[in-house]
């Protein structure tokens, strides 16, 4: 998407200042705007919701129409955080806004909703134009380096330093929304490069995780070369979390040459990573027929099988064949598979270790980030007033489905109408 970027003169001046040109902080520019503030975005890329637009080549999932309750219990721990925020503006509220921007949505089978036509750019588009006719200025290939001279707006304003293709440039503002992202997808600006900088201003952060990831499992050279992009479907699941509470998902994920990955994989992701984090490994089990009940498993493995071989009888059986066959030869040893009693339980509660998250660049989103204890409910920093945070750099995680993006709105606009508030303290 072309920049229409305006030049930044040294010292230059603004109500607020919102790094980053993410969903959240253009929701806060947005709402800045609307409540007559001068309002200029900052971005290290050379334009602006790179992220949002990867994010909807494979469908632009806005958000999710499930009731309320549920909706809101996908942000676990962080629920009661998030929970005025997305009372404020939440699946309905942002199905709303988007059909201001003429676009139409429509609620999918599994209850996601998307734009009628699938896509980001049309909305983007759409909404770019809307911001500039506000008011609100661009500024591509900024790169945010902190406070210039230590000025962190002690005096009232903030003294903020950016590197840009033309050298260093120091703009100030009254306000700051910090809309940085978290560290998956660097090469589309979310490099968690803001973490040391806001951590030496005294500002709690949690460990940046890996979260909605893949997982490393250390396949056979045979199974990997030969099953390596294999969708595994229908199965389901298992997994004893941390504290004990058993999780069971059914869908359908892919193996890859170095692991698992896929939805369903995504959907439970977050406690796997916390078993591995407590035990150094996970052990997930895969239930390979959900449809069927332990007892007609069984009843199947042990029936008589003559002159068939062990994979013609499950086949014939059961369907099982192919990458399901290749995980069972792959989890269980030759006398197991061998064991009718052992076989039916297996496939029903295959176990397989997996060993670590895929590395964080790779994955569609992070945990972790600026702790919701050191703001106020406004997402004002405490160590720093009139800094204020949005979006994935905050300390919440949610599975994909519409939940992440719909949580960036909506603390984007909570930071503004805080920030908006500030100003008017300020006068």
């Amino acid at each position: 998407m072309p920049s229409t970027a305006t030049p930044t003169p040294d010292h230059a001046t603004a109500d607020v200042a919102v790094i980053g040109g993410g969903p959240a902080g253009l929701m806060a520019a947005e709402v800045l705007a609307a409540q007559g503030a001068s309002v200029a975005v900052y971005d290290a890329m050379p334009s602006v919701g790179r992220k949002f637009l990867m994010a909807g080549k494979g469908g632009m999932n806005l958000t999710h129409a499930e009731p309320e309750p549920a909706f809101l219990g996908r942000y676990g721990t962080r629920a009661a955080q998030l929970a005025p925020m997305l009372a404020g503006f939440g699946a309905q509220a942002l199905r709303d806004w988007v059909h201001g921007l003429g676009i139409e949505t429509f609620v999918g089978s599994s209850g996601r909703v998307f734009p009628i036509d699938m896509k980001a750019a049309p909305m983007l588009r759409a909404w770019l134009h809307r911001l500039r006719e506000s008011g609100v200025q661009f500024h591509m290939r900024h790169r945010w380096l902190g406070w210039d001279g230590g000025d962190s707006g002690d005096r009232g304003r903030h003294a903020l330093r950016f590197a840009t293709p033309h050298g260093d440039t120091v703009v100030h503002a009254r306000a700051v929304v910090l809309a940085l992202g978290g560290a998956s997808w660097a090469r589309l600006g979310s490099d968690g490069a803001w973490v040391p900088r806001l951590a030496a201003r005294g500002v709690e952060i949690a460990p940046l995780r890996a979260a909605n990831c893949g997982f490393d499992v250390a396949w056979s050279e045979a199974f990997a070369e030969r099953f390596a992009g294999a969708p595994v479907k229908p199965v389901a699941i298992a997994l004893n979390d941390r504290d004990g509470h058993a999780h069971y998902r059914q869908g359908e994920f892919v193996i890859s040459r170095d692991g698992i990955e896929g939805s369903l994989v995504y959907a439970l992701s977050a406690p796997i990573r916390d078993r591995i984090e407590a035990d150094g490994e996970a052990t997930i089990h895969l239930d390979l027929l959900p449809s069927h009940s332990a007892e007609q498993v069984s009843a199947q493995v042990e029936h008589p099988r003559g002159s068939r071989s062990l994979s013609s009888h499950l086949q014939s059986r059961l369907g099982i064949t192919g990458v399901k066959a290749g995980l069972l030869r792959e989890c269980l040893s030759r006398d197991a598979m061998l064991d009718p009693g052992t076989l039916a339980l297996s496939l029903k509660a295959l176990p397989l270790r997996v060993l670590r998250p895929r590395p964080i660049d790779e994955v569609i989103s992070s945990a972790g980030g600026v702790r919701f204890e050191a703001m106020d409910a406004s997402l004002m920093l405490r160590a720093l007033p009139g800094v204020f945070c949005a979006g994935e750099m905050l300390d919440w995680e949610a599975p994909t489905g519409g939940y992440l993006l719909t949580a960036c709105f909506a603390s984007g606009r909570t930071a503004a109408l805080g920030a908006a508030a500030y100003l008017k303290q300020q006068d």
